[in-house]
Protein backbone atom coordinates (compact mmCIF):
# COMPACT_ATOMS: atom_id res chain seq x y z
CA UNK A 1 0.00 0.00 0.00
CA UNK A 2 1.41 3.43 -0.97
CA UNK A 3 1.22 6.26 1.46
CA UNK A 4 -1.16 7.96 -0.83
CA UNK A 5 -3.81 4.84 -1.01
CA UNK A 6 -3.45 4.62 2.81
CA UNK A 7 -4.84 8.08 3.09
CA UNK A 8 -7.58 7.72 0.56
CA UNK A 9 -8.19 4.89 3.30
CA UNK A 10 -8.32 7.13 6.13
CA UNK A 11 -10.38 9.43 4.55
CA UNK A 12 -12.88 6.78 3.17
CA UNK A 13 -13.39 5.14 6.71
CA UNK A 14 -13.24 8.82 8.13
CA UNK A 15 -10.13 7.67 10.55
CA UNK A 16 -7.05 10.07 11.25
CA UNK A 17 -4.24 8.72 12.13
CA UNK A 18 -4.60 9.03 15.59
CA UNK A 19 -7.37 6.78 15.00
CA UNK A 20 -5.49 4.40 13.46
CA UNK A 21 -3.18 4.15 15.73
CA UNK A 22 -5.49 4.03 18.47
CA UNK A 23 -7.14 0.93 17.02
CA UNK A 24 -4.12 -0.65 16.14
CA UNK A 25 -2.45 -0.04 19.25
CA UNK A 26 0.66 1.14 17.84
CA UNK A 27 2.30 4.24 18.34
CA UNK A 28 1.12 7.06 15.91
CA UNK A 29 4.69 7.99 15.03
CA UNK A 30 4.73 4.52 13.39
CA UNK A 31 1.06 5.60 11.65
CA UNK A 32 2.86 8.78 10.55
CA UNK A 33 5.71 7.14 9.40
CA UNK A 34 3.80 5.18 6.66
CA UNK A 35 2.06 7.72 5.76
CA UNK A 36 5.17 9.87 5.09
CA UNK A 37 6.77 7.19 3.09
CA UNK A 38 9.57 6.36 5.54
CA UNK A 39 8.97 3.07 6.22
CA UNK A 40 6.49 0.54 4.43
CA UNK A 41 3.16 -0.51 5.54
CA UNK A 42 3.37 -4.26 6.50
CA UNK A 43 1.65 -6.43 4.09
CA UNK A 44 -1.25 -7.42 6.79
CA UNK A 45 -1.94 -3.82 8.28
CA UNK A 46 -2.44 -2.64 4.42
CA UNK A 47 -4.83 -5.52 3.70
CA UNK A 48 -6.82 -4.78 6.55
CA UNK A 49 -7.33 -1.13 5.97
CA UNK A 50 -7.88 -1.58 2.35
CA UNK A 51 -10.94 -4.67 3.52
CA UNK A 52 -11.89 -1.38 5.66
CA UNK A 53 -12.14 1.17 3.07
CA UNK A 54 -13.78 -1.43 0.62
CA UNK A 55 -16.45 -2.52 3.28
CA UNK A 56 -17.00 1.56 4.00
CA UNK A 57 -17.57 2.03 0.74
CA UNK A 58 -20.14 -0.64 -0.29
CA UNK A 59 -21.75 0.69 3.41
CA UNK A 60 -22.02 3.93 1.92
CA UNK A 61 -24.74 3.04 -0.90
CA UNK A 62 -27.04 1.44 1.82
CA UNK A 63 -26.98 4.56 3.97
CA UNK A 64 -30.44 5.90 4.56
CA UNK A 65 -30.90 9.17 2.44
CA UNK A 66 -34.02 10.06 4.12
CA UNK A 67 -32.51 10.90 7.20
CA UNK A 68 -30.32 13.65 6.12
CA UNK A 69 -30.68 17.22 8.05
CA UNK A 70 -33.96 15.53 10.32
CA UNK A 71 -33.88 16.95 13.75
CA UNK A 72 -35.28 15.37 17.20
CA UNK A 73 -38.02 17.52 17.89
CA UNK A 74 -38.97 16.50 21.95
Amino acid sequence: MTPERLSECLAIIRWTPDTLARVLECDLLLVEAWMDGEIEIPPKAAAWIEVLAQTHMVAETGKPKGLKGKRFRG
